[in-house]
């Protein structure tokens, strides 16, 4: 199984008055939904692994072996730079994407943009829609992590026409002559084509303890209650789904994330400080009270541009100064 790690740039790209980079640092392991762990997987032949031994530990031993239609000839990633739709009608709509490709299986190639064209007639409204038909009609070597389908698991969360967004959400431009552009999420180590590795992003999501601490039990041995102005204060927290998009389009996290939080865990972090119920307040502060964990936050505000979820990490972030500022 193939271990190099590689390393590519990809050009910047800039839409409307928000820069997104798409500068990409390449990794190789895979896995075909979004990891339940912060360790990466190791899968069956066919499928690379990570082998950072040192610093990391398998999920599972154990992965799900791909079996291909025996009446479908693979297309060599290699060696194909365009398909385009197989029948496309009278009246087609065709319409061009460029996706992003990289195979840790074939070390020595490089990271390529693939071209495929697909009939809009015959696809979905969605750009997720654009990709799981790829897949199935078109390339099923094509990799990339979905779920839900609807916008709540994040799976999906990737660098589309350079935006960082969900696949599932965001809608396939109509206007044919307009060509879509699709990466991964920006600075993050790829484990194939449009998948990232999320090992660091679910450790720094573990540190902040995502979950109620307190030591004293409730008065009456049942659930803590809130005042409904105090559950008030969780709105627009909670709903985080942990897509990373807002910590993908931050520059200060893209150079500085293996000490800066980044704003989808800080957001996170200030949920349970704000939460009434949690008695931890002060150390959850503490944790926070250095120069990188949280003051790398320079306000450029991508994270609330790009959140496919409309919240808003900047003001959490800003809460959490403000609350350390004056306590």
């Amino acid at each position: 199984m193939a271990t190099t790690r590689a390393f590519a740039r990809l050009a910047t790209r800039r839409i409307g008055t928000d820069t997104f980079c798409s500068s990409t640092r390449l990794n190789c392991s895979y896995t075909n939904t979004r990891p339940a762990a912060v360790q990466p997987a190791i899968f069956a032949r066919g499928l690379a692994s990570v082998t950072d031994s040192a610093a990391r530990e398998p999920i599972s031993k154990v992965g799900e072996k791909i079996v291909p239609d025996p009446a479908r000839k693979p297309i060599p990633e290699s060696k194909t730079s365009t398909v385009k739709e197989p029948e496309p009608g009278k009246d087609a709509k065709i319409k061009t994407f460029h996706i992003y490709r990289w195979n840790p299986d074939e070390p020595t190639s490089k990271p390529k943009m693939q071209t495929y064209t697909l009939d809009l007639n015959k696809t979905g409204p969605m750009m997720l829609d654009a990709l799981i038909r790829i897949k199935n009609e078109i390339d099923p070597t094509l990799t990339f992590r979905r779920s839900c389908r609807e916008g709540i698991c994040g799976s999906c969360a990737m660098n589309i026409d350079g935006v960082n967004t969900l696949a599932c959400l965001c809608r396939i431009p109509t206007d044919t002559a307009k060509e879509s552009r699709i990466y991964p999420l920006p600075h993050m180590y790829i484990v194939k084509d449009l998948v990232p590795d999320m090992t660091l992003f679910y450790k720094q999501y573990r540190s902040v303890k995502p979950y109620l601490q307190r030591d004293t039990p409730s008065p009456d041995g049942r659930e803590y209650r809130q005042s409904k102005a105090e559950r008030r204060k969780l709105d627009g927290l909670y709903e985080c789904i942990l897509c990373a998009c807002c910590s993908t389009s931050c520059p200060s996290y893209w150079w500085n994330q293996e000490e800066y939080l980044g704003p989808a865990i800080l957001l996170q972090s200030y949920r349970w400080i704000a939460d009434s119920r949690d008695e931890k307040t002060a150390e959850r502060q503490d944790a926070l009270n250095n120069s990188m964990s949280l003051y790398r936050c320079h306000t450029i505000l991508n994270c609330s541009r790009t959140c496919p979820k409309g919240l808003n990490p900047a003001l959490a972030i800003a809460e959490i100064k403000k609350s350390m500022a004056f306590t």
